[in-house]
C-alpha cells in the first residue's frame, strides 16, 4: 500500500485573530476524527494558522482503506430450508441480495443454532474518493458564530474563501468546498508576494510558504515574535510585558513578525500607569515595557506583517497613532482629578445595578454597611471599611474608568489618593474586584478584603433573592467567581468569618425578605447551599480526594476557614493506618442505629457493661475524651482525630468479641449508646464514614 502526505488548505480573507487558533484547532480535530473513523492509517498529523489559511497535513497517510471483509448472517436454517432441504422464499431473497446462490452461503454455527452466512469482501476506498467529503464535513462543524455571505454566492463562511488546496503527493485531489475548486495553489504574503504560490509536492508547503513571506506554523511564529520581543527588550535594557492574550492574538495577526520599538511623550508617563497599558494593548496590540524596577518607561514594542526598506517610516506611523490614545488617557485622568469620589457618589443614583435591585449607589450604601460589620467583627478600623465602601463604586463614573472599565477600582485608588484619603481606604478601592480570575491576586490589606467580601456576598444575596440563579453555564452575574472569590479570601487570609452571618447581615440590609426587594423565601439557604457547592471544586483543584470533601461537606461548616481546618484534618487521617478500618467502623455503627426505632441512654453505663471488649473500648474512649475536649475547643481537629485513631484495636475487638443487638435489651442500649457517642466524636468534625 502506497503513503503519501496530504495537504489539505483553505486560503482566506483575513480571519478573526481571537478566533483564529480555535478554528485551527478545530479544524483539525474534525479531519483527525474522520481520518480515525475511516480506518485510514498515518504517522502524524499537524496543524497550520495565519490570518489567512487553516490547514492541514498529514504525513505517511495510506491511499485508501484496508478492504474489509463484512459478515452478513442470513436466516436460520431451520427457516431456511423446508422438511425436503429446498430453500424457502426467505432465503433466496437473501442470497438475491447478497449476489450469491443458495450453494454459494456458508453456514455459522454457534451454541443457539445455525445460521446462513456470507462473507463478502468490501473493496476500501482512495483518498480521492475520501478526502473531499472529509474537508466539506471539517469545515461544516467548525465553531462559528457570525458567518457572512459574499459577492452573489448564498455560500456562508466566516470570511470569503479565495482557494482550496487539496494535494496528495504529487498528485491534486479534485474536489470543491464552499464553491471553490480544489488546485495545488496557495495564497503567499499579502504585500510580499505577488500572485499564488505553486505546489508540486504537498511535502513543499512549509518550505514554499517561507520563501512567500509567510511562516505558516502557528508556534514557530509565535516563538518568532516571542525572540524578537524579547531581543528588542534587552536592546533598549527594558522588560517587555508580555501578556499571553495578547500574544496570541498578534501571533493571529501576522504573517511575517517583524518586531520594532516605538517611543512616546515622557509627559505622558504622569498618568497612572495601568490606563497607557490598557491602551497600548487592547488599542493598538503593543507590547509596553518597564525598566528593571517594574516602571513604565517612554517605548514600547509593536509586531508589524511587513519587512520594509524603510523600518523607520513605520515606526514613525505607529508612534504617530498611539500619541492621541494616550492624549486621552491623559486628558481624562487630568479632568477627573477635578471632582471627588465623593462628589460623584450621587450619579451613581442615576445608574441600575440590577432593575429589581435599585441602583448602584444603593449598592454601595449596603456595601458600605456590611464591610464595617465585617470590620468590626475583624477587631479593624469600621469608619475605614465603612468609607471605602461607600466610595467603592464611584470611579465607574470617571471618563476613565468610561473609556478603559479594566481599570475600575484601580482609578479609584489614585482618585482616592488624589482626594487625600488615607492609604488603606484607597488601596480598599482597588482591591474589591479581587481576585478577578482564578490565581489572581488577593486583597492586600483586611479592609480592602471586608469590601470585596461585602461586594460579592450583596450581589449573591440580591440575585439569588430575585429568583435568578445561575442555570447551566449562564452566570451573567458571574456567581460563581464571587462565590470562590468570598472563600478564596476568608481561607487564605484566615479571616474568622461566619458565612451564615454575613448572609444574613446581607439580607437585612436589603431590607429582609419581607422588603421590597427580595422576594425569594429561601434567599439565606440558597445562597449558603451555592458557596458551599464551590467549595468541592475549590479543594479538588488542590487535589484534595473527593471523599475528603464530601466527609466534611456533610457537616456543612459554614465558616470557610473551620471548613479549612477540617478539610486538612481529615485528609491527614485518611493517610493514617487506622483510617479504612474507622471509616468502616462508621458506617456499620450508622446503619444499626439507623435500623433501631429506640431510645439511647444519656451516657454509657458501667454497671451493664458484661464483657470486658466493650470495657475496654468505654475506657479508652473516655480517655480519649478527655483529651480532644480541649483540642475541638480550639478546633485542632487534626490532632482530635490522632487521638480518635487510637480506637482502631479496641473496636476491632469490640465487633470481633460482642454482640451488639443482645437479647438483653438494656445491654443492648447501653451498646449501642457507646456506639453512638463514639461516632458522634467524628462527626463532630466530619462523616468519616463517606471514607
Amino acid at each position: 500500500m502506497v503513503n503519501e502526505t496530504l495537504l489539505i488548505e483553505l486560503g482566506t480573507e483575513e480571519l478573526p485573530p481571537k478566533s483564529l487558533k480555535k478554528l485551527a484547532t478545530a479544524f483539525y480535530d474534525n479531519i483527525k476524527s474522520q481520518l480515525d473513523s475511516n480506518d485510514i492509517s498515518y504517522s502524524e498529523i499537524k496543524w497550520f494558522a495565519t490570518p489567512r489559511r487553516l490547514a492541514v497535513q498529514v504525513i505517511n497517510l495510506d491511499d485508501k482503506q484496508a478492504d474489509k471483509v463484512v459478515e452478513k448472517r442470513g436466516p436460520a436454517v431451520n427457516v431456511a430450508f423446508d422438511e425436503q432441504g429446498q430453500p424457502s422464499k426467505a432465503a433466496l431473497g437473501w442470497a438475491r441480495a447478497n449476489g450469491i446462490t443458495i450453494e454459494q452461503a456458508e453456514r455459522l454455527v454457534t451454541p443457539k443454532g445455525e445460521w446462513l452466512l456470507h462473507k463478502a469482501t468490501v473493496a476500501g476506498k482512495t483518498i480521492h474518493e475520501l478526502v473531499p467529503s472529509i474537508v466539506v464535513t471539517a469545515l461544516n462543524k467548525l465553531p462559528i458564530a457570525k458567518p457572512m455571505r459574499w459577492g452573489a454566492e448564498r455560500i456562508q463562511f466566516i470570511r470569503p474563501v479565495h482557494t482550496l488546496t487539496l494535494m496528495y503527493g504529487e498528485k491534486v485531489i479534485a474536489g470543491n468546498a464552499l464553491g471553490v475548486n480544489s488546485s495545488n495553489q496557495v495564497q503567499g504574503h499579502r504585500f510580499h508576494h505577488e500572485g499564488l504560490v505553486t505546489l508540486k509536492h504537498a511535502n513543499d508547503y512549509q518550505a514554499e510558504l517561507l520563501k512567500a513571506y509567510v511562516e505558516v506554523d502557528y508556534q514557530i511564529r509565535q516563538d518568532k515574535i516571542i525572540a524578537q520581543i524579547k531581543q528588542k527588550a534587552l536592546d533598549i535594557s527594558a522588560v517587555a510585558l508580555i501578556d499571553e492574550d495578547l500574544l496570541e492574538e498578534v501571533t493571529s495577526l501576522v504573517e511575517w513578525p517583524v518586531t520594532l520599538v516605538g517611543t512616546f511623550d515622557e509627559d505622558f508617563l504622569n498618568v497612572p500607569a495601568e490606563p497607557l497599558i490598557y491602551s497600548m494593548k487592547d488599542h493598538q496590540k503593543y507590547f509596553p515595557v518597564t525598566n528593571n524596577d517594574g516602571e513604565l518607561v517612554n517605548k514600547f514594542i509593536f509586531v508589524s506583517n511587513i519587512e520594509s526598506k524603510d523600518p523607520q517610516q513605520v515606526v514613525f506611523g505607529n508612534e504617530k497613532v498611539i500619541r492621541p490614545r494616550l492624549a486621552d488617557a491623559e486628558f481624562f485622568f487630568k479632568t477627573d482629578k477635578k471632582q471627588t469620589l465623593e462628589s460623584r457618589l450621587e450619579t451613581l443614583e442615576s445608574v441600575l445595578f440590577q432593575k429589581q435591585l435599585g441602583t448602584l449607589k444603593a449598592k454601595s450604601m449596603r456595601i458600605a454597611s456590611l464591610s464595617k460589620i465585617i470590620a468590626e467583627q475583624l477587631g479593624e478600623n469600621s469608619d475605614d471599611a465603612y468609607r471605602a465602601g461607600l466610595l467603592s463604586k464611584t470611579d465607574l463614573m470617571s471618563d476613565m474608568v468610561l473609556e478603559f472599565p479594566q481599570v475600575q477600582g484601580t482609578m479609584g485608588k489614585y482618585y482616592a489618593l488624589n482626594d487625600g484619603e488615607n492609604e488603606t481606604i484607597a488601596q480598599a478601592l482597588e482591591d474589591q474586584y479581587r481576585p478577578r480570575y482564578a490565581g489572581d491576586n488577593l486583597p492586600k490589606a483586611t479592609i480592602g478584603c471586608a469590601v470585596a467580601i461585602s461586594d460579592k456576598i450583596d450581589t449573591l444575596v440580591g440575585i439569588f433573592g430575585i429568583n435568578q440563579a445561575p442555570k447551566g453555564d449562564k452566570d451573567p452575574f458571574a456567581l460563581r467567581r464571587a462565590a470562590i472569590g468570598v472563600i478564596r479570601i476568608i481561607i487564605e487570609k484566615q479571616l474568622d468569618l461566619d458565612l451564615v452571618t454575613l448572609i444574613n447581615e446581607s439580607i437585612s440590609l436589603f431590607g429582609g425578605i419581607a422588603g421590597d426587594k427580595l422576594v425569594n423565601d429561601n434567599t439565606a439557604d440558597n445562597v449558603l447551599d451555592f458557596i458551599m457547592a464551590r467549595f468541592r471544586a475549590f479543594y479538588q483543584e488542590q487535589g484534595i480526594a473527593l471523599n475528603v470533601i464530601q466527609a466534611v461537606l456533610a457537616k456543612k461548616p459554614s465558616a470557610p476557614l473551620d471548613f479549612d481546618k477540617r478539610i486538612k484534618a481529615v485528609s491527614f487521617f485518611g493517610e493514617l493506618v487506622e483510617a479504612e478500618t474507622l471509616a468502616a467502623a462508621n458506617k456499620r455503627v450508622g446503619n444499626i442505629l439507623a435500623k433501631f426505632d429506640g431510645q439511647l441512654y444519656e451516657c454509657f453505663k458501667t454497671e451493664l457493661a458484661s464483657e470486658q471488649a466493650e470495657q475496654d473500648l468505654a475506657d479508652v474512649f473516655q480517655n480519649i475524651s478527655l483529651k480532644i475536649a480541649p483540642l475541638m475547643a480550639d478546633k485542632n481537629y487534626q490532632a482530635a482525630l490522632s487521638e480518635l485513631a487510637q480506637l482502631k484495636t479496641p473496636i476491632d475487638t469490640f465487633f470481633d468479641n460482642v454482640m451488639v443487638m443482645s437479647d438483653d435489651e438494656a445491654v443492648k442500649i447501653n451498646r449501642l449508646t457507646l456506639l453512638n457517642e463514639i461516632r458522634n466524636s467524628f462527626l463532630a468534625i466530619a462523616d468519616i464514614s463517606l471514607l
